[in-house]
């Protein structure tokens, strides 16, 4: 029996999330929408009692705001229902929760057979149903996990209700099939296509042989396997080698070359350039300080650095692009939850601290017609925050950073980064907080969330392109409430010392987590037919390789598996014995009796072909803006560029997010005098019990790429750490993590220019290692993501290289902090830094393409690029920076903000907007300045330059901190209200502060 309980805000009430569909349909789409009022609905399928409808009912309704209903409501009148709800099998966290509150609020559990499912209805006045049909497809459902139902308010009334009820309704164990491989390459290639295996011709002829070599070993055939794969085999070797588990790309053979030099061999990216280098930092570390302060890198979920005689601090970043494009909201929380899980998998587990998200889109204002199968960016970007949003503030862990980029090649696939900041103790039970190991008989428990479809092929489906074949079961929603019980059971079983290891089932689910994990013992015996399910008829390969959320994988010793489980029962937490950890070198996997699986060790993690690939670097040449195009006064300009989408304020919607939760901020995600500019760098304490604290801040610029990505990545980096030292932290306490989001680098039909794509790899991590080997800063995580290109209706459009480098440092006193914000009149300003005319990639000369109306095709670099691109030069920055870190430690910089997009004249800008005081800034002499034009004087976005304030009282100190460095006195704050920008008596630009104001926050007020 199917219990509806409907509920909505009473009509006399305004129905906030119906007005901002509204003002959607009118704004984005032109629909005359008059009113939306949203009903949301409870099908609970279970057999309730006399008056037990009512009570869950009443207990749902607030009786101030809502009213409800058994059955249907119709409280008010509407033309259109569109109703939406989630397909079978596609996880729905609210009607999870709603179950959790109707079987406390009936003080009975609901018995196995029952669940509760969630829909909305969406009443809409003043459309059509085609209009609504466009309104449902482009604003309200997903039609990949979603489905909707357009009605007219006679035809809604006369639809049974049953029809909205998604209850997966399979039974039994579909068989384990044998999968023949010994067939040709193009068969092979269309077999790994077909089931979404994203393995090459040249590994799945290294599986064909493995087994066909292991077609009379003596062991497989006791256990009743043959000469060919079993599904589960097959699709746990795809997953174990995907591009997004195995990193196959990073850990190539590379074949570099560059003009007319010869070539050069680079044996792994990973191991020369981010393995090697941190290796390289650390033992300059060990040499000038007598021992490292990095903990744990490279081996474990994430990255750990020393803080204190209490904790270490843990960090990770992750990204969900795929997922994100597919189901902007399930794919976002999954990203926010699921990288939460890698800290605290790390070591024996982290207390959680902060989150920090950034986005890469196309504009939200995008109105040019997209490749079918694409959502539109608005939607894209709507959906990515909610999730985001949702998943971290119903998980109690507060933002600590977050950006946004715009260009129109992110339309085929957004960038979705996702970190998390732990605190893991230093010691756990008597032992290292950051030690773990399983050992032969520890016992393979899995707790948290139950497995579904939800996720599979996840990790194979990140490691391809975007197309036609994108899986539904491949989305994943999370749910983080799930999650923090979990959390909160883990963290009081670690403190008791009741488990020997702990990682997260993320990519791969099972497959990776327990194989992953046996490598310490040595293998592992795992029983499918215990773990726990949402629903009957999952395949025993689809049991092993879901990602479905909220879900752990322990090592519990056989003397305490008792006591874990007997917590985990008290703390209502499901926690189930799969198995058993083995010193057998091989992955075993059962259903009950029989073997399903039955993999060596050696062959599955070690059993990849090497890739070996070809890399062609030539630089390429792109439109420079004319002289007529220059046209333009310096403060049309100015004002211009603050109110663009890279530069606007963002506040109202990081206003969502949470970042007082816990209450460790000191220095808040935005700042100024209407908490509306972003902060350069974000400030938290590590605990309630001391006043140290880290720095968070990050770099990132995908435009310079277009031009090289060696100069990108040692201007992310540069950046990374400008923010780091004008927030106040220490120099030698800076670690970074790297997240490289490439377009397909291998070189095939459809993709051609893969060389060159793979040459820009190349370049960008030859650009991050010489910049983290001259700033000594370690890299200590990071994570790649290849496959970033769309060919969804025939076109195909890849993501311009990114490279985003995250930076966490260590602050002695966050009451030392600094902040952009000038402090006071007559403070004096300094220039920091050197000049140059490198405007290429800049967002001046993007600003111009835009005004001249030309407009590049979809998947394009900007009509203006130009050609001089910024290098980074640490012979000069390494000693500014000492300087500028010593001058902080002394208490003589009252604020400080590190230039980037829009030079001198945006920095000066968001100086001014942030503080409501006047800044004359005098650039007549600035280091470089008397070389250059107007515009490349103002706009450049040369690196190494930090604008300062420092009080009249402490300038002679200052300044003779930088003697002999680029350092130069330029202006004052002042009480005019306006901003002034001059080359000594010649005024180049003058602003009212106010008009700046409103362009910089009015772009994305209302969007």
């Amino acid at each position: 029996m199917v219990t509806r309980i409907e509920i909505a805000h009473r009509p006399q009430h305004a129905d906030p999330r119906g007005e901002a569909l509204a003002r959607q349909a009118r704004t984005f789409l032109d629909i005359p929408l008059k009113q939306a009022r949203v009903v949301d609905v409870y099908h609970v399928e279970a057999d309730l009692g006399p008056g037990e409808a009512r009570r869950i009912l009443a207990e749902f309704v607030n009786p101030v705001l809502a009213e409800g209903a058994l059955g249907r409501w119709d409280g008010s009148p509407f033309d259109v229902a569109v109703t939406v709800g989630f397909k079978p099998g596609v996880t729905d966290s609210v009607g999870k929760s709603a179950r959790v509150a109707i079987e406390d609020t009936l003080g009975r559990s609901l018995g196995s057979d029952a669940a509760v499912f969630t829909s909305q209805v969406w009443r809409l006045v003043g459309v059509s149903r085609e209009q609504a049909e466009r309104l449902g497809r482009e604003l309200l459902a997903n039609p990949l996990i979603q489905r909707m139902r357009v009605e007219t308010a006679e035809e809604w009334r006369s639809t049974p209700t049953d029809l909205e009820v998604p209850r997966v309704r399979t039974h039994g164990v579909p068989p384990v099939e044998t999968v023949d491989l010994a067939l040709d390459d193009a068969a092979l290639v269309e077999l790994s296509r077909g089931r979404l295996l994203a393995l090459s011709v040249d590994e799945m002829r290294a599986i064909a042989l493995e087994f066909e070599r292991a077609g009379n070993d003596p062991e497989r055939s006791a256990a009743g396997l043959g000469p060919a794969p079993t599904d589960v085999e097959l699709e746990c070797l795809a997953q174990t080698w995907s591009e997004h588990c195995k990193h196959k790309i990073f850990n190539a053979s590379i074949v570099y070359r560059e003009g007319a030099d010869e070539p050069q061999m680079i044996r792994s990216l990973f191991g020369t350039h981010i393995r090697g280098t941190t290796e390289r930092i650390e033992r300059a570390i060990v040499e000038r300080e007598g021992r490292s302060w990095l903990v744990s890198v490279f081996h474990d979920n994430a990255g750990v650095v020393a803080f204190d005689d209490r904790r270490h601090l843990v960090f990770k970043v992750e990204t969900h692009n795929s997922p994100s494009a597919l189901d902007p909201y399930g794919g976002a929380m999954t990203g926010i939850v699921g990288v939460n899980r890698d800290p605290f998998g790390t070591g024996l587990g982290s207390d959680l601290l902060v989150n920090v998200w950034g986005y890469c889109f196309a504009s939200p204002f995008h109105d040019r017609e997209l490749p079918r199968g694409l959502l539109h960016p608005r939607r894209i970007r709507d959906g990515v925050h909610a999730g985001v949003i949702d998943g971290g503030n119903q998980s109690g862990i507060p933002y600590g950073r977050g950006w946004e980029l715009f260009d129109e090649r992110f339309v085929g696939k957004p960038l979705v980064f996702c970190g998390t900041v732990g605190a893991l103790p230093v010691t756990v039970a008597g032992r290292p907080g950051e030690a773990k190991a399983a050992r032969p008989g520890d016992r393979i428990v899995m707790t948290g969330g139950r497995i579904g479809a939800d996720g599979i092929h996840g990790a194979t489906f990140s490691s391809a392109a975007l197309d036609e074949s994108a899986p539904v079961q491949a989305v994943q929603i999370g749910d983080p409430i799930t999650q923090k019980r979990m959390f909160d059971f883990l963290l009081e079983a670690r403190d008791l010392g009741l488990y020997e290891a702990i990682t997260d089932n993320g990519a791969g689910g099972l497959s990776s987590s327990v194989g992953e994990m046996a490598q310490g013992p040595g293998g592992a015996c795992l029983d499918l037919s215990l773990a726990p399910l949402k629903y009957e008829g999952l395949a025993p390969w689809e049991i092993l390789v879901s990602e479905a959320q909220e879900r752990m994988t322990l090592a519990v010793a056989p003397g305490k598996i008792e006591a874990f489980l007997g917590l985990a029962r008290r703390r209502e937490v499901e926690a189930t014995v799969l198995g058993e950890f083995t010193e057998r070198p091989t992955l075993e996997v059962r259903w009950g009796s029989r073997t399903v699986a039955l993999l060596p060790m050696s062959f599955l993690h070690g059993g990849a072909p090497e890739l070996r690939l070809e890399a062609q670097w030539a630089p390429r040449s792109f439109d420079e803006p004319s002289a007529r195009d220059r046209d333009v006064a310096p403060a049309e300009a100015l004002t211009a560029l603050v109110g663009r989408l890279n530069l606007a304020s963002g506040v109202s919607k990081a206003r969502r997010y949470d970042h007082e939760v816990k209450g460790l901020t000191a220095v808040k995600p935005w700042i100024g005098v209407n908490r509306d500019v972003a902060a350069d760098a974000t400030v938290f304490l590590a605990g309630h019990d001391s006043l140290a604290g880290f720095v968070l801040s990050e770099g990132v610029n995908p435009y310079f790429s277009d031009l090289d990505t060696h100069a990108m990545a040692g201007a992310a980096v540069d950046l990374a750490v400008r923010r780091q030292l004008c927030g106040g932290a220490r120099i030698d306490r800076i670690a970074i993590l790297d997240n490289f989001c490439w377009p397909d680098p291998v070189a095939t039909k459809d993709n051609p220019d893969g060389p060159y794509k793979l040459a820009q790899l190349v370049r960008a991590c030859r650009g991050l290692d010489e910049a983290a080997v001259a700033y000594g800063t370690p890299l200590i995580s990071g994570k790649d993501s290849m496959k970033n290109d769309s060919t969804l209706g025939g076109i195909r459009i890849s993501v311009p290289p990114t490279l985003l480098v995250s930076a966490i440092g260590k602050i002695d006193d966050v009451r030392r902090a600094v902040t952009l914000e000038p402090r006071a009149t007559g403070d004096r300003i300094y220039c920091l830094g050197l000049t140059r005319a490198e405007t290429g990639g800049s967002e001046y000369f993007r600003y111009l393409g835009d005004r001249s109306g030309r407009r590049a095709p979809l998947g394009a670099p900007a009509p203006f690029v130009g050609s001089a691109v910024p290098r980074l030069l640490t012979a000069e920055t390494v000693p500014l920076y000492s300087a500028l870190a010593q001058a902080v430690a002394a208490g003589l910089v009252r604020s400080a903000t590190a230039l980037a997009l829009g030079g001198w004249a945006v920095a000066a800008a968001k100086m001014a907007i942030a503080g409501g005081i006047g800044v004359d800034l005098d650039l007549d002499s600035a280091a470089g300045i008397d070389a250059l034009g107007v515009d490349e004087a103002l706009f450049s976005e040369s690196l190494g330059r930090i604008l300062v304030t420092v009080s009249p009282g402490d300038a002679t100190r200052f300044e003779r901190l930088f003697d002999g460095l680029a350092c130069v006195e330029a202006g004052a704050l002042d009480g005019t209200g306006r901003l002034r920008l001059r080359r000594g008596a010649s005024i180049w630009a003058e602003c009212a502060i106010e008009s700046l104001a409103n362009a910089h926050t009015g772009t994305l007020r209302d969007v």
